[in-house]
């Protein structure tokens, strides 16, 4: 791959102000893309994110506020980035929120949040984002799963339902658009440490009554076989590479970066 092999590409990166999403934004931009950034944060944190995105790599960065609960903004802001960049070539599928609960005490709420935001966002940004992918004969559509798109662990009935759907929803769009140029993936990271994971300590430290340390050592890391957490870095060169031609036959795939965890 040369350095800029995504020079005159554009990528819309759902979830993209932090963790996962910004490390594949960056990595897009330093690659040559524009980018459409997507996500939550307060303005000036986001002007600023921005404005040095798009200096630092000599990229059109632009951001759209559309909020992954609701359909037709996430449709507007494949349509507003179609307008402005005449197609939107890259599409990762990154936005995920979590809640650890009991099944018989996950509140419903939650449970549709979750499949709003963690599966529902991706269908609805593929679905207006593929007709002008395949208009143009090129395509990439990542989305990240979860090494819970494999197995399951307790108390994430929404979670794990929900990267189990991103992981089929991959392939039937990877079928789909077979013949098209358009490939479509997805990336199951097992434990990264990002704001959302950091945020489920809490919550599982009430779930089954231990410390923050016994969270980190005998649930999260306990199913990694290589005790380390996983790199935003490492999700996203996967990502860079997934976007090259030398992916241009890798459709359909889940490819795990989980540190052994669904080796087991």
């Amino acid at each position: 791959m040369s350095e800029r092999f995504l020079s005159g590409r554009h990528a819309v990166i759902t979830g993209s102000t932090s963790g996962i999403g910004l490390a594949i934004a960056k990595a897009y931009a330093k690659a040559g893309a524009s980018i459409t950034l997507n996500g939550l944060g307060d303005k000036a944190m986001i002007d600023a994110l921005v404005a040095e995105l798009g200096k630092a790599h000599g990229v059109t960065v632009r951001y759209s506020a559309a909020n992954m609960l609701k359909p037709d903004e996430i449709t507007a802001m494949i349509k507003d980035a179609e307008k402005e960049f005449g197609v939107v070539d890259l599409l990762v599928n990154n936005a995920g929120i979590q809640h650890v609960a009991p099944i018989d005490e996950f509140p419903m709420e939650q449970w549709d949040r979750i499949i709003a935001i963690n599966l529902t966002s991706a269908f609805v940004a593929m679905r207006a984002a593929i007709p002008g992918m395949r208009q143009k004969g090129w395509g990439r559509i990542i989305s990240t799963a979860s090494a819970h798109s494999l197995t399951a662990s307790p108390f994430k009935a929404a979670y794990v339902a929900a990267k189990h759907g991103i992981a089929g929803l991959t392939k039937t769009a990877a079928l789909e658009l077979a013949t098209s140029g358009v490939t479509a993936n997805c990336i199951s990271p097992g434990y990264v440490w990002t704001p959302l994971v950091e945020a489920q300590i809490p919550d599982t430290m009430k779930a089954r009554n231990m410390t923050q340390e016994q969270v980190i050592q005998e649930v999260m890391l306990e199913r990694q076989p290589t005790k380390r957490f996983v790199t935003v870095e490492q999700v996203a060169g996967t990502a860079l590479f997934l976007a090259s031609d030398s992916a241009a036959e890798i459709t359909g795939t889940n490819i795990s970066i989980d540190g052994g965890w669904t080796a087991q």
